[in-house]
């Protein structure tokens, strides 16, 4: 049976006496040379969404070291970003690239335990890498993993036009076989976890440009630091994430032409007024 997901979130409640560590520290790694936009990205939708304290840690030697639009981010590389023993939850994938590098970086991540959201080229290199891949099987933490058809039929290996054809039982496949929470990318996103799945109906065409993946992975990420469990961080993150582009192409905001920033920016204010607070 199908669920679809419609209104069926949930939002992290604040007390009036909290501080920034109660809302959960994300680290976003990955931006290899000429992919830094992916990183900043992610790591602007974390904070937009709620989490105390973001991280962003690039691969590439080029990397800024302060961003001047949000200067509330924190920069680490990739080495001293492996120290933080506060860490509620890592992005991992974002502009990575498949270096070596990053295949070392990526072994690293699946060995602590701690929640991770697995994006991009980290898929692609879990795919192609039996090591890797079961790393990944045996985590003890959980896991996210959000791939588009084309990533999704990497980790299946098989076709995008399959993936397409199957979409529900291709996101069941992909969490069955890497014990995840898997998050099929597209119209009508499905996430799928321990053989359930539902359906999600919230965005449109607007969010079909560069970065709009990065900004999922920045929401579902904070979400989880900010303590809610994998799966209603997921399905929350997606429908909140469709919700924001739907809410501005009503005001007339795309879909030609929406960008990925204008998403994470409305993503903020709906968490903000949501029914669900």
């Amino acid at each position: 049976m199908s669920i679809i997901l419609e209104n069926n979130i949930t939002i992290p409640l604040r007390k009036e006496n909290a501080h920034k560590g109660d809302h959960g520290s994300v680290a976003i790694v990955g931006g290899a040379k000429g992919m830094l936009g992916a990183v900043l990205l992610a790591a602007r939708a974390a904070l937009l969404s709620g989490a105390g304290r973001v991280y962003a840690s690039f691969l590439s030697e080029d990397a800024p070291t302060l961003d001047l639009i949000h200067p509330e981010i924190m920069f680490r590389d990739t080495e001293a970003v492996k120290l933080l023993s506060h860490l509620s939850s890592v992005i991992i994938g974002p502009g990575f690239g498949t270096s070596s590098q990053a295949s070392s970086l990526l072994s690293f991540w699946l060995n602590q335990e701690i929640s991770l959201i697995i994006d991009a080229d980290a898929l692609n290199l879990i795919a192609c890498d039996e090591t890797l891949t079961n790393l990944l099987i045996h985590r003890k933490a959980s896991s996210i993993v959000t791939p588009h058809p084309g990533e999704a039929a990497r980790l299946l290996q098989t076709t995008g036009r399959e993936i397409e054809r199957n979409r529900i039982e291709s996101a069941l496949k992909i969490s069955e076989k890497y014990h995840v929470v898997s998050v099929l990318k597209g119209h009508e996103t499905i996430i799928a976890h321990q053989g359930r799945h539902l359906i999600n109906k919230t965005g449109n065409a607007g969010l079909a440009s560069g970065g709009t993946g990065d900004v999922l992975s920045g929401i579902i990420g904070s979400l989880v630091a900010q303590g809610l469990d994998t799966f209603n961080a997921t399905r929350t993150g997606v429908y909140i994430h469709g919700a924001a582009a739907d809410s501005l192409v009503a005001e007339g905001i795309g879909p030609i032409g929406l960008t990925a920033s204008e998403v994470a920016i409305k993503v903020r204010q709906l968490l903000n007024t949501s029914p669900h607070r």
